[in-house]
């Protein structure tokens, strides 16, 4: 995950916008444990680790099959082959997302088809995602943006109608809920990422692929595992991915999943400060949602005109800060080839100008967050 933080010195900010190094503090009696069970067990790839933490994760997000997989990225690229995207299809991706949405469309062969995103959420909507179909489209990825999940009931409904595959990304939704019901069960597949600085982060790179088809979870397990049966390692049913999660990050992902309920809670109590801390400001604060629907903050993303500038000050307050994504896909060099202009998806282009990340993290103190608003709240004064 790449960001932009303004540096004005050598020195790490005072107060960081990702601190794992407390996180670790924490918990670091029970990983080490972990660890060494697996490297003690000399089981080091698809073992009682990898299928333990997927059912541990299957009962937190409510869906039938988990199946862990080596990222996010990887995760992403083995739903979209599971659903059968390949060459000549196009698959629909907002364009205000991390570059890897779209890279594991174009890993496929498939075609990345751009959306503009919903003006208030920031995510894919169903008004975004029926303006961008085409005779072609295979399936969507609608991604929870920053923790905030998309209206995924009308996307559903499209979807069924028009006859193409929902892939949810997850990478940055982790215990969001949508009406009631966990991020990572609406869709056809769901794609997480278990990257450090993620709200389930592994000490390295790590994914996992969630659905509820009992037909795309054995498509899964053959695709992560270089198309293998499950039960005999010489046969090859299918052209499939070294895709596997190791036993390593399964074990140290279930000694952080037990603690995922409380982190996600200390994210909302902290997010909560953090609105009322800068209530009154020439900024827009993430939305809460209601009615069931909950942000996990997996990110805490102010808007505002001034954000460079806002930036800069914080960094010279040894305030460290983020933004979350400075170029919209469209104008990505890698995706040039796609013919889009800029001005082709106006809020995107304006989520690119205006968001700014404030620091978020379970062990992030009360009295910090305050430091914060105060800051802010000091550069428009």
């Amino acid at each position: 995950m790449k960001t932009i933080t303004p540096v004005l010195s050598g020195q790490r900010p005072k107060i960081p916008l990702f601190d794992l190094k407390r996180q670790y503090g924490r918990i670091a009696a029970d990983v080490r444990r972990a660890v060494c069970r697996v490297l003690d067990s000399g089981a080091y790839i698809l073992g009682a680790e990898g299928r333990g933490f997927e059912a541990d994760f299957s009962r937190a997000i409510g869906c039938r099959h988990v199946i862990g997989v080596s990222s996010g990225t990887a995760a992403l690229r083995v739903a979209l082959k599971a659903v059968g995207v390949g060459p000549g299809d196009d698959v629909i991706v907002p364009a205000h997302t991390f570059v890897a949405t779209a890279t594991a469309v174009s890993e496929t062969g498939a075609r990345p088809v751009l959306a503009d995103v919903d003006p208030e959420t920031l995510t894919l909507g169903e008004p975004q995602l029926r303006a961008a179909l085409t005779p072609r489209v295979r399936a969507a990825i609608p991604v929870h943006l920053y923790g905030y999940p998309a209206d995924m009931d009308p996307i559903m409904a499209l979807a069924r109608k028009r006859g193409f595959k929902v892939l949810e990304d997850c990478a940055q939704g982790h215990l969001t809920a949508y009406k009631g019901r966990p991020a990572g069960s609406l869709g056809d597949l769901s794609a997480f990422s278990f990257y450090p600085t993620k709200n389930l982060g592994a000490a390295g790179d790590a994914g996992a692929v969630a659905t509820q088809d009992d037909a795309l979870a054995q498509i899964v397990l053959r695709l992560r595992n270089v198309g293998r049966a499950p039960r005999d390692s010489n046969r090859h049913e299918i052209v499939g991915y070294n895709s596997r999660l190791d036993e390593v990050q399964a074990a140290v992902l279930r000694v952080k999943l037990k603690r995922l309920g409380h982190w996600i809670a200390r994210r909302r109590k902290l997010a909560a400060l953090y609105d009322k801390g800068l209530a009154g400001l020439p900024v827009r604060t993430p939305l809460r949602g209601s009615g069931g629907t909950l942000h996990a903050y997996s990110l805490y993303v102010i808007r505002l005109d001034e954000r460079d500038a806002l930036a800069q000050h914080l960094a010279r307050e040894g305030i460290g800060t983020g933004v979350y994504y400075p170029l919209p896909l469209h104008l990505q060099p890698a995706y040039r080839d796609l013919g889009y202009k800029e001005g082709a998806f106006p809020q995107a282009e304006q989520a690119a100008r205006t968001g700014l990340a404030l620091p978020i993290f379970p062990e992030l103190r009360e009295d910090e967050v305050r430091t914060i608003c105060k800051a802010v709240r000091a550069f428009f004064a």
